[in-house]
C-alpha cells in the first residue's frame, strides 16, 4: 500500500465513493435519524435540531452501510435503522465527551453545553441513547442488541479510564491504546460486524469486519489526535491544541516524552501538572513537536493499523466494495475535512 506517513494534498476519493454507493439508503438514514429526535418538549427539540444541523461524516453510518453492502444485504431497512442507531450512540458520546472537556466548539459550532449548559447536554445525551436501544428492540436480533449494548459499555469505560490517566505524562503507549480502543475503535467494530449480522454472514467474515472496523478506528483516533498537534493543519473545525489546553495525554505527547531531554521532560511535565496551560506552552511543545518529528512518528504508528485493517479483507470476493472500503482505510489517515 506504500507509506503514509505524510499527509496528502489530494483527498482521499474512497469515503465520497462510499457515500456515492449507499447515497440513497444515506438519505433515509437522515431521515430516520431525525424522526427519531423528535419531541414533545420542547427543550429536547431545539436542542435535538441544533445536534443535527452541526452535520459530520456520518462515517460509522457509512461503514455499516457498506459492509451490509459487501455481505450482501440488499432487501429491507434493516441496515438503514441500525446505522441511523450506530450515529445516534457516537452523537450521545460525543455530548458527554464535551460535559467531560468542558468544550466550546464542535465541527466549528458552539457545543450544546455551551449554550444550554452541562445538565440538559448530559440529559439530552441520555435521551439518545434510550432513543438507540429503542431502534435496537426494533430490530429484534438479540446478537445486534447483544453487541451495540456491549459497545455503548465499552465507550463509558474507555471515558472513566481517559479520566483516570488525565495529566499522567509517563502513560504508557500501551494503556493510550487500551482508551482508544474502548472510546473510538469499539465503535467503528460495532458499525461494521453490524452489516455482517445483518446479512446472515458466516462467522470469519464477522470477525474479519469486527477487526477491519477497530483498526480503521484507531486509525481514526490516532490521525486526530496528532492533526491536533499539527500547526500546518487548521481544519475539522477543530482549534489546533484542543487537546493540549484541556490536559489530555494523547500520542503525540507520549512519544515527545519518550524522546525529550530531562529539562524538556521536567517542563513538558510541569505544563500538564498545571490547571491552566497558556498559548506559549502549545508553543513550547509544538516546537518540541516538529523537532524530534513526533507527527511522522505518529503516522507510522498508524501505518500499521492501516495494514492491519486492510488485509482484514482478504477473506472477501473481489468486489467494488471491497475495493472502497480497503481503499478507505488509507483515508482515515489522509482525511482533510
Amino acid at each position: 500500500m506504500g507509506t503514509v506517513i505524510q499527509l496528502k494534498n489530494q483527498i482521499n476519493n474512497s469515503y465520497f465513493q462510499l457515500k456515492e454507493s449507499v447515497d440513497e439508503k444515506l438519505i433515509l438514514v437522515e431521515e430516520k435519524i431525525k424522526s427519531k429526535l423528535t419531541s414533545d418538549v420542547d427543550l429536547v427539540q431545539k436542542m435535538t435540531e441544533y445536534h443535527i444541523l452541526t452535520g459530520g461524516k456520518r462515517l460509522r453510518a457509512l461503514l455499516t452501510l457498506g459492509s451490509a453492502k459487501l455481505c450482501g444485504y440488499t432487501r429491507g431497512g434493516r441496515d438503514i435503522n441500525l446505522a441511523a442507531c450506530v450515529e445516534l450512540i457516537h452523537s450521545a458520546t460525543l455530548m458527554h465527551d464535551d460535559v467531560i472537556d468542558l468544550g466550546d466548539l464542535r465541527r466549528g459550532k458552539k457545543t450544546l453545553n455551551s449554550i444550554w449548559g452541562n445538565p440538559s447536554s448530559i440529559l439530552i445525551g441520555d435521551y439518545l441513547l434510550s432513543r438507540c436501544f429503542e431502534m435496537m428492540v426494533d430490530d429484534g436480533n438479540l446478537e445486534v442488541l447483544k453487541l451495540l449494548s456491549s459497545t455503548s459499555s465499552q465507550i463509558a469505560q474507555g471515558e472513566v479510564l481517559q479520566l483516570q490517566h488525565k495529566g499522567e505524562i509517563d502513560m504508557l503507549e500501551e494503556t493510550y491504546l487500551k482508551i482508544i480502543s474502548s472510546k473510538t475503535a469499539a465503535l467503528f467494530a460495532a458499525a461494521t460486524k453490524v452489516g455482517a449480522i445483518l446479512s446472515n454472514t458466516e462467522g470469519r467474515k464477522k470477525d474479519a469486519l469486527d477487526f477491519y472496523g477497530k483498526n480503521i478506528g484507531l486509525t481514526f483516533q490516532i490521525a486526530d489526535d496528532t492533526l491536533d498537534y499539527n500547526a500546518e493543519l487548521k481544519i475539522f473545525g477543530k482549534n489546533i491544541g484542543k487537546d493540549f489546553f484541556e490536559g489530555k495525554i494523547t500520542l503525540p505527547i507520549i512519544l515527545l516524552f519518550q524522546k525529550t531531554d530531562t529539562l524538556e521532560k521536567q517542563k513538558i511535565n510541569k505544563f500538564f501538572k498545571q490547571n491552566f496551560r497558556s498559548p506559549s506552552d502549545l508553543s513550547y511543545t509544538l516546537d518540541l513537536i516538529k523537532k524530534y518529528n513526533i507527527i511522522n512518528e505518529c503516522y507510522k504508528k498508524a501505518d500499521h493499523f492501516i495494514n492491519l485493517a486492510s488485509n482484514s479483507l482478504s477473506i472477501f470476493e473481489d468486489s467494488q466494495e471491497k475495493t472502497i472500503l480497503e481503499n478507505l482505510t488509507s483515508f482515515s489517515l489522509e482525511r482533510d475535512f
